[in-house]
């Protein structure tokens, strides 16, 4: 597949502390890249600088490039790049209305809907391509307060749906929820990578061999091993590597 995100020789740093050290990888097109690393590896500054979230930290620092498409993206307008790349945090975080509302805020602040029957259109869309019309279509209207917390987190995947992303990235999305919801969003990750490109940063070395096509191995800001994720958690080549997939780290 060709590559979809293109990432050279990146270095980031936070008050002069190296988080990641001449970071060379690529994402291709409609696949998942599963990250995983212990903490402070480098993970969550690489997902982060994706798309340019980093920027708002005064403290942060970046030397080399990122490529979307072959479009540099420390060159795009950052509301073209935030439309490209959508994020998913560890936390569901649900705005304070219907479910309905929820959805179609995005759309409409950007501009990119008016009509009330193009709204339902991409509130039905997104709903089905986040694996939840079918458990709350008859209640668009309520609260998404009320919603489990593994509805509320497909939700914010459904939110992110609605603006048409190209790359969505994933920050720990079932940290906090059980292993029902979990399977849910993991379910939906799998169906989501026939449209969309996808980075799952994750914690958990089961979800990573579940989910990804490919797995990237991060070790204090440096990437130890990136392979396919049948290999490297069956053969890995770097011993730190399978150290980590088999709970014998550290």
């Amino acid at each position: 597949m060709p590559d979809k995100i293109k990432v050279e020789n990146l270095s980031c740093f936070y008050g002069g502390k190296l988080a990641l050290d001449a970071l060379n990888i690529n994402v291709e097109k409609n696949e998942i890249l599963s990250v995983i690393g212990p903490a402070n590896s480098g993970k969550t500054t690489f997902l982060r600088t994706l798309n340019r979230m980093n920027d708002l930290d005064a403290n942060y620092v970046r030397k080399g490039e990122i490529y979307l498409d072959g479009d540099n993206i420390f060159h795009m307008n950052m509301e073209r790049l935030r439309k490209r790349v959508g994020m998913l945090f560890a936390m569901p975080i649900p705005l304070p209305m219907s479910v309905y509302e929820n959805i179609i805020y995005a759309p409409k602040r950007l501009g990119l809907v008016s009509k009330k029957s193009d709204m339902d259109a991409i509130v039905e869309q997104a709903l089905k391509d986040a694996s939840l019309w079918t458990e709350i279509k008859d209640r668009l209207n309520s609260s998404a307060m009320k919603m489990s917390g593994g509805q509320q987190q497909r939700l914010c995947i459904a939110r992110i749906l609605a603006i048409n992303p190209e790359v969505i990235l994933f920050d720990e999305p079932c940290s906090g929820l059980d292993p029902i919801s979990t399977a849910k969003v993991e379910e939906s990750m799998i169906e989501l990578k026939k449209k969309y490109t996808i980075v799952l940063v994750t914690n958990n070395v089961k979800q990573a061999s579940r989910v990804g096509d490919r797995t990237a191995f991060f070790l204090m800001g440096r990437l130890v091993e990136l392979d396919k994720t049948e290999i490297m958690f069956v053969s890995p080549k770097q011993k730190q590597t399978e150290d980590y997939i088999t709970g014998r780290f550290g």
